[in-house]
């Protein structure tokens, strides 16, 4: 590639029509307020080791 600066860069894509492609806002996928039942702990949360 070519070594140009951001204005002259700007420039060409302006000149060609060009335009930068906007970033997306995150998209939250995750509802943790759901009213679906939750698994139950059958570890109750230990997971210490025997041995190594």
């Amino acid at each position: 590639g070519l070594t140009v600066g951001r204005r002259r860069t700007a420039r060409l894509m302006r000149e060609n029509g060009l335009r930068a492609r906007q970033k997306r806002r995150f998209k939250q996928t995750t509802d943790s307020h759901h009213a679906w039942p939750v698994a139950p702990n059958l570890l109750n949360q230990d997971f210490t080791a025997a041995g190594p």
